[in-house]
């Protein structure tokens, strides 16, 4: 599995001494950039809406709008201009993006500003999937998704991703692997196996 060589030492500030690095790549501008249009979409229509209706109150008011309406029309119409920002904001993130899987967890960097990082160690993980969305298929990338136990106050799973990423069903593999090698060696030492049997050792090699 080949690595984005322009990425550079992206994670070394927050990983531990003996932690290896085995993978690390960027989302693919566009398709990353293309997620924002299902949100865009339902943003215009709320957005037409709004307009409508502000239309008609203008036009009921003899061309005059009281303050208190035009701040009712700005807060209301969030989902519209909330939605511009969405993806302005993901046109921004993009250049600061970088995911990586060590030998003890998936890592996470991100920011606009500041660089943000987050990881989530494989003994956490409940669930881990691809996802190919429209916009991922047109570009040949795809997701792939943690499920770590996080849900909404509303029950709704939380998933950790690498979002539209070159060659998400080799990255899959490569971290389900390292994922039940990790379990495996954690559940079962090697001390307490027989010779025949000497389980996962942590000495993984990173793919270059």
């Amino acid at each position: 599995m080949l690595q984005d060589p322009h990425l550079g030492p992206d994670f070394e500030s927050v990983t531990e001494p003996d932690e290896k690095i085995l993978w690390r790549g960027q989302p693919k501008f566009w398709p990353f950039v293309l997620h924002a249009v299902p949100i865009m979409i339902f943003g215009m229509i709320w957005g037409a809406m709004d307009l409508g209706i502000l239309g008609r109150a203008f036009t009921a008011s003899h061309g005059h709008l009281d303050l208190f309406l035009l701040m009712f029309a700005l807060l209301h119409g969030f989902p519209a201009w909330g939605s511009i920002l969405y993806a302005v904001y993901l046109v921004l993130v993009h250049k600061n993006t970088v995911y990586a899987y060590s030998n003890r967890r998936l890592l996470m960097r991100s920011g606009v500003i500041g660089t943000s990082f987050k990881s989530v160690d494989y003994d956490t993980i409940q669930e881990l999937d691809v996802t190919v969305g429209v916009f991922d298929r047109l570009f040949g990338v795809g997701t792939v998704r943690a499920y770590a136990g996080r849900n909404t106050s509303k029950g709704a799973r939380i998933f950790d991703q690498f979002v539209s990423i070159a060659n998400p069903y080799e990255v899959y593999r490569a971290i389900k692997g390292v994922e039940v090698n990790v379990k495996t060696d954690w559940n079962y030492p090697n001390a307490l196996r027989p010779a025949v049997n000497p389980g996962y050792h942590t000495e993984l090699k990173s793919n270059t």
